[in-house]
């Protein structure tokens, strides 16, 4: 959530920054009217209070005088009734205003170029040089259908469309891939492995900005009265662990990583992402989480795009950097850095990861903050995630750039460890 006071006292200045921007509308006539009654009611209910003090004070004077203080008891009586009914008006203007302000997306950091869509967004830089094929490139669906490594059909008969089952070695690789990037971010780039829900209350993903705007997204479940929802991104879950807290200084940077399902309704996309594991409704990816302080969220966002970049160096994966753009970005991000691996059957880069700086906008929703030694105040944490890589599309970029003529895979050095030094998946 953006700053209150971006909301009050700049609220025309903030309303053409989102709209050049991001491209978002402000509903500037709601809110200066959500403001205006919510500053009438605000100073009739103080007016009151301090009339009900003084009236008080007043009645234990009179008592004290033996005087009759039956009027005084009424006024007193009625000035409670109608600051009753202000305090339940203000906590309406203050939740209709907390309402609309949540649906409002955070501003760009400075160096984030202005545009409308991904075609706007700037390259930083690529690694590696795409292999240069002597025979017919398949894409991945056709690799994996050969012995049966990779099963759509079966998958859509239980469960629908979007959902892939693996088998044999192919399974085998998308868990070595797993284990490959945990061990990595847990022990060469030292976030603390963490095991996560899956299932969250809606206060969780409000915390990270999913709901309410994104709820057509996520997936649901009903027990009874109680709705949880299936974590898009472990993002929501390791962000939430310090929803409602204060950190200490020392503590600080928190660098987290899990290994987790991840759960995407996928409303809205359609085409060439329909086919194979691009584009799931359930899929696997390492997340990388860090609490930061203000002044240092810059280097941490770096520091964890070079964590997410090292996982496809070391499997030999050409890529490149993209700063997106303010179209681009995602809702609660302030800068994002998405890294695209090369795909031949594509002949393209497609997005593997995105690492994103949210500074102090999913802190404000959560109530994250943290000790500034300093000032001995609390102040919002900033908050950022990457993806350190996704595990399906690692497979496919590893299937596709690592592809033989006969229809075998050559299992890249680093992960074969993880299958008894093999170096191919015939």
């Amino acid at each position: 959530m953006l700053d209150s006071t971006l909301l009050r006292g700049r609220l025309a200045e903030t309303a053409a920054l989102l709209k050049d921007k991001r491209g978002f509308d402000l509903d500037l006539a709601e809110f200066e009217s959500l403001e205006s009654e919510r500053r009438s009611v605000q100073a009739r209910t103080q007016e009151l209070q301090n009339l009900r003090n003084t009236r008080s004070k007043a009645i234990g004077a009179a008592k004290g005088k033996g005087e009759d203080v039956t009027a005084l008891m009424a006024e007193v009586s009625g000035i409670g009734d109608e600051l009753k009914a202000g305090e339940a008006k203000l906590d309406e203007l203050m939740k209709r205003w907390n309402d609309l302000a949540a649906r409002v997306p955070n501003l760009p950091h400075e160096s984030v170029p202005v545009g409308g869509n991904e075609h706007a967004n700037h390259e930083v830089h690529r690694w590696g040089q795409p292999r240069v094929f002597d025979f017919a490139v398949k894409d991945h669906v056709d690799l994996g259908a050969r012995k049966g490594w990779l099963d759509g059909e079966t998958a859509a008969k239980m469960s629908g469309a979007r959902f892939t089952i693996l088998r044999g070695d192919m399974a085998r690789l998308h868990r070595a891939l797993a284990q490959f990037m945990l061990e990595l971010h847990s022990g060469t780039h030292g976030y603390l492995e963490v095991s996560v829900p899956l299932l969250v209350n809606a206060q969780a993903l409000y915390g990270t900005g999913q709901l309410p705007k994104f709820e057509e997204d996520l997936f649901s479940t009903e027990t009874g009265e109680i709705k949880r929802y299936l974590i898009p991104t472990a993002e929501v879950s390791l962000t939430n662990i310090v929803q409602d807290t204060i950190v200490e200084d020392a503590d600080l940077p928190m660098r987290m990583t899990a290994h987790s399902m991840c759960f995407r309704a996928e409303a809205g996309s359609y085409g060439r992402d329909v086919r194979g594991m691009i584009r799931q409704h359930q899929f696997e990816k390492v997340e990388m989480v860090s609490i930061a302080r203000p002044s240092e969220s810059d280097a941490e966002h770096e520091r964890m795009t070079r964590a997410a970049e090292t996982v496809l160096e070391l499997l030999g994966l050409p890529y490149r950097r993209m700063l997106l753009c303010t179209g681009d970005m995602g809702f609660s991000a302030t800068k994002t850095f998405d890294l695209e691996v090369w795909l031949p059957s594509q002949n393209t880069f497609r997005e593997i990861s995105s690492c994103s700086n949210c500074d102090a906008f999913q802190a404000r929703r959560m109530q994250a903050r943290w000790r500034n030694p300093a000032t001995g105040k609390t102040e919002p944490v900033h908050t950022l995630n990457g993806s350190g890589v996704a595990i399906g599309r690692a497979l496919v970029a590893v299937m596709e750039n690592y592809q033989n003529a006969d229809g075998s895979i050559t299992v890249p050095e680093v992960l074969r460890p993880y299958f008894g030094g093999r170096e191919r998946i015939d």
